[in-house]
């Protein structure tokens, strides 16, 4: 931890020197509402969101926040350790051909509906009838399993420090946690006006009470986002491996991981039964393994969570943006970002102007980031990019 602020109502803890002031301000209204509980973690790749910080955890009694998880919901990473000690650039190639032409990549689906048995089912037995945004958006669903989705989306093959070749998929709930996100953020905005709260508007902070209807049904239709967000990654990693199987047979695939940074859950801390909500951050229990991707063109890491109880047991989601979508575009020098891609072998998917959003100026240095966190998690393994598909 680099800085504890008391100023508000509940503290603010920070695992960074330095955090952009749209991003702490941020910080201080979620410490200042009535129904949270300890301290507010700030992770070292946070920045500023929509109501509150992307890298931020908060514990909240009796209530849930549909801005506090995000738009999509149960986005996260997983990875997985091959067999294979190498390939060849032109091996490489050939994989990434595959992956695109497999993978739907951006905001295109599948023409047909994916198999029924890989979506999950209605939480605690609640039928999906029961989930009015889920009921609606299941068979669009179909066709969104094992989709990329854009944005920092990614597919990546990486060098691993341990001699192997790794898999990671970073991808969330498409449009149907977008759609489940906007439904419930929607109606606690309309609620909280109607109910007289006195939570600023401006804020985008509305709530929902966890005994109220809405605020079950936002619970079990996010719990479901979450569930189909990990059953989108394991569908597009199994071709991944087909791919790869199909490219540089023999090859095997061990140590699935898999980790999501969008999502609240019911959790114990300090004694006390919470709903941890964790906003471009992940769960780092004591033994937990976890992941920590870079940005395009830097090492991503493989991590075991000291259960840190500051940090609600949590840790950074990745290196965090230090510049928005169009300042980048603005601001970085295409051939200059490329240029130290291909300098080291690396291929990528920067060709235009456009791209620089997610080119390696965009974002923090992840290593710094990794440092300042050392007391959240270990480092187990850190991969090198070989590959890269951006949604």
């Amino acid at each position: 931890m680099k800085q504890i602020i008391s100023s508000e109502n509940i503290p603010i803890k920070l695992w960074l020197d330095d955090i952009e002031e749209g991003a702490l301000g941020q910080a201080r209204n979620l410490a200042n509402l009535p129904f949270v509980y300890k301290h507010i973690a700030v992770m070292p790749d946070a920045h500023f969101g929509y109501g509150m910080p992307i890298g931020g955890v908060m514990a909240t009694e009796d209530v849930i926040i549909p801005n506090a998880v995000g738009v999509d919901i149960g986005c996260g990473m997983c990875a997985m350790q091959t067999s294979l000690q190498d390939l060849s650039s032109d091996k490489l190639k050939e994989i990434m051909a595959g992956i695109r032409k497999t993978i739907p990549l951006g905001f295109k689906h599948h023409k047909h509906a994916q198999d029924k048995s890989r979506m999950p089912g209605g939480r605690d037995g609640a039928p999906l009838s029961s989930l009015p945004v889920i009921s609606r958006e299941y068979t669009n669903a179909l066709t969104q399993l094992g989709t990329l989705g854009g944005g920092n989306h990614f597919i990546e093959i990486q060098k691993g420090s341990d001699g192997h070749i790794w898999i990671m998929v970073h991808s969330g709930s498409r449009n149907l946690g977008y759609r489940v996100a906007n439904y419930y953020n929607r109606l606690a905005i309309e609620l909280n006006s109607r109910w007289g709260t006195k939570i600023p508007k401006s804020w985008q902070l509305a709530f929902l009470p966890l005994s109220s209807e809405p605020g079950r049904q936002y619970r079990q239709e996010m719990e479901f986002c979450v569930e189909f967000a990990l059953a989108n990654r394991k569908l597009m990693m199994e071709r991944v491996q087909d791919v790869i199987a199909a490219v540089a047979a023999p090859v095997t695939f061990s140590g699935f991981i898999n980790i999501a940074h969008n999502y609240a859950a019911m959790e114990t801390h300090f004694s006390r039964n919470v709903i941890v909500h964790r906003k471009g951050a992940t769960s780092a229990r004591e033994g937990e393994l976890g992941i920590i991707p870079g940005s395009q063109g830097t090492p991503s890491y493989i991590v075991r969570g000291r259960g840190n109880t500051d940090s609600f047991t949590s840790c950074s989601h990745g290196a965090g943006r230090k510049m928005g979508r169009r300042e980048a575009q603005r601001r970085l020098d295409l051939e200059a970002e490329t240029s130290r891609l291909d300098k080291q072998g690396i291929l990528h998917s920067i060709r235009h102007k456009k791209d620089l959003d997610e080119a390696a100026g965009a974002y923090k240095d992840i290593d710094k980031v990794v440092e300042e966190q050392i007391d959240l998690v270990e480092v187990v393994v850190s991969l090198r990019p070989l590959a890269v598909v951006k949604g």
